[in-house]
């Protein structure tokens, strides 16, 4: 859900209000309770609330992914295409 900001034209009242798309525009003032509500043109914004969302779900495990992991044999130089390889495997 996006945060709104809203402000009064009767007494200058700021404020951000966490509503749904589909919810009617604000019309009256939490201050002052007159129906002169605007809302205001802002940057789109979102704000990341909780606790540890971030470090579960998306930090790395600290290996590179580049590095290989400890099971993977190394590859070999040499190439046996084509049956002329005369490397003993």
């Amino acid at each position: 859900m996006p945060f709104y900001e809203y402000q009064c034209q009767a007494c200058g009242h700021e404020f951000e209000k966490l509503q749904k798309i589909r919810d009617d525009v604000l019309k009256d003032c939490p201050s002052c309770s007159k129906p002169e509500l605007k809302k205001m043109i802002s940057v789109a914004a979102f704000r990341l609330k909780g606790n540890g969302w971030y470090a579960t779900d998306f930090k790395d495990s600290g290996k590179k992914k580049s590095e290989p992991s400890k099971d993977a044999k190394p590859a070999s130089s040499h190439s046996c295409a084509g049956g002329t390889c005369s490397h003993k495997h």
